[in-house]
């Protein structure tokens, strides 16, 4: 599922959408949006991953393809910044949040100090990009397992924001379109923010976020937990993380 060598950008890039596109999927079934028929199944060791495609008899499922599929474009562009998906209560206000965040490098040899002696890399060692893959992954699994239930009536919608210095104004990937909304998001709940994990390769990042109300909590463990979580999520403060490291 994840590649063993990331040696070029296309290749970082698959291996980024693979990401995403697993753990939207995710998302989507441990939370039960859609039913089984719009999942296929792979593996990856002994986890069993049921990822969405495109089934015609549910409209929600076919939407969220589209959305993952307009996420694509941007990336491949280098124009996606954050790609969220809130999940509403009556339209307004968030009752959980997940958010993907992407960074893009310019690929240059980086300098990996180890004791005494100093080898200059070409990338970053593929093994940690899968191993740190499954992991980001299977902790994501873990988180949807432990959540309680969401309420009944709820509705699933994605935003993508933008690298405004170089995406062009009129840019708009298939299957978005400009929000005209004032931006902000106000959460319903006791908001709590987790920190899922981040995948690093040579030419990108991507980091991993979810907020949930604090009732919906199970036994998870304390480093997944960022505490005092916002009660206004504002579009322009998502990355206040900025230079934080997992």
């Amino acid at each position: 599922l994840f590649p063993n060598k990331i040696a070029t950008q296309q290749e970082s890039l698959v291996l980024v959408k693979k990401l995403l596109a697993v753990s939207v999927s995710c998302i989507t079934y441990m939370r039960g949006l859609f039913p089984e028929s719009s999942y296929g199944t792979r593996y990856l060791d002994d986890l069993c991953l049921k990822i969405l495609r495109e089934d015609k008899s549910c409209l929600g499922s076919l939407q969220i393809v589209k959305w993952i599929q307009g996420c694509f474009d941007a990336l491949e562009r280098q124009y996606a910044r954050f790609f969220f998906s809130p999940l509403l209560l009556n339209l307004q206000t968030v009752t959980e949040l997940y958010q993907f965040k992407f960074k893009y490098k310019k690929g240059v040899p980086q300098m990996d100090i180890i004791s005494d002696q100093t080898n200059v890399v070409n990338g970053v060692c593929s093994k940690n990009v899968k191993q740190a893959s499954r992991l980001l992954i299977r902790k994501l699994y873990l988180l949807m397992q432990n959540l309680g239930p969401l309420p009944n009536d709820i509705t699933l919608t994605m935003k993508l924001l933008y690298y405004t210095d170089v995406t062009p104004k009129d840019y708009q990937p298939p299957g978005f379109k400009e929000d005209g909304s004032s931006g902000d998001l106000f959460f319903d709940g006791d908001p709590v923010n987790l920190r899922v994990g981040s995948v690093s390769t040579e030419f990108h990042v991507m980091k991993v976020r979810v907020t949930t109300d604090m009732k919906r909590m199970g036994t998870l463990e304390s480093d997944l937990i960022q505490k005092n979580g916002p009660t206004e999520i504002s579009h322009q403060g998502l990355d206040c993380d900025e230079e934080e490291e997992e």
